[in-house]
């Protein structure tokens, strides 16, 4: 049997078919060099059995890649990283406006705004050039769960809620509500806030310009993606909202409020470095 027909197992529990290219350009992304993934995608596509879950296989490539160099695992393990944001909303609200505030938006997080039924407590309140956008952000601690067409029913009617009290008073009101997921959104949900005007950012969307894309580009990584902190450090660090890499450069101190040795702080600033100036 071919090494690609061999049936893998997504997190949503459905099953495709192994594909060698989207391993490929998922290391490729990481910036390990050609020689470096070829040999990876050899022993990974060895190791394969049938019913192997994408786990699994995510898993041994980020081994491998570790070995090679921590910087590169960081950059590849970006979607569990996002993850490792939660359990809760609170750290991954912090980061889409750090994200927009980088993106040289003026953002305020968790505003309690006047609609015309009722008061609305808004995740993200963003300005740029004119622009005053609403923003709502859905987070999901667990691969495999992606956002329906009730998420941007939701919210949509709340924003029109914000949008008729402003009309109200006669004062310039939000002229785009924005839904942000870590996952992925369902067709239908697509279809409805496209159709009801709202702008949608899902982890790949909208294409070439979803959440993995912005963060790339702008080399803005969540401090989750370090291979070399410690989980009680990054939910220290979450705490004090230090939830981006580049944050945490300008905020050296919190490696010593954490005791973290002077030649240890040295290889994470290091790799951080590394990240932030991909």
């Amino acid at each position: 049997m071919q090494k690609q027909d061999f049936d893998i197992i997504k997190s949503t529990g459905e099953k495709v078919k192994f594909s060698l290219q989207k391993l490929r350009g998922s290391l490729q992304r990481s910036g390990a060099d050609a020689k470096d993934i070829e040999h990876i995608l050899d022993i990974v596509r060895d190791e394969l059995y049938q019913g192997i879950s994408t786990k699994e296989i995510y898993n041994r490539a980020f081994a491998l890649l570790k070995k090679k160099k921590s910087v590169f695992a960081s950059k590849y393990k970006l979607k569990k990283a996002i993850y490792e944001l939660g359990p809760t909303g609170f750290p991954f609200e912090h980061f889409v406006a750090a994200v927009l505030k980088y993106s040289g938006y003026e953002v305020v997080v968790g505003q309690v705004i006047k609609g015309n039924c009722v008061s609305h407590e808004v995740d993200i309140i963003a300005h740029k050039n004119g622009d005053y956008l609403v923003i709502e952000c859905k987070f999901h601690s667990e691969e495999g769960r992606n956002c329906n067409v009730k998420v941007p029913l939701y919210i949509h009617s709340r924003y029109q809620d914000i949008k008729q009290q402003y009309q109200n008073n006669k004062v310039k009101e939000p002229n785009q509500g924005w839904v942000v997921t870590n996952t992925r959104f369902t067709t239908d949900a697509i279809q409805y806030g496209t159709c009801a005007g709202l702008y949608l950012l899902s982890w790949d969307y909208p294409k070439n310009n979803g959440l993995k894309d912005r963060i790339d580009r702008l080399s803005l990584y969540p401090i989750t993606v370090s291979t070399l902190l410690t989980n009680r450090e990054k939910h220290f660090l979450l705490s004090r909202d230090i939830v981006l890499c580049k944050q945490l450069l300008g905020d050296v101190f919190y490696l010593d409020h954490l005791g973290v040795s002077e030649q240890r702080k040295q290889k994470i600033l290091n790799e951080i470095n590394m990240l932030c100036n991909i």
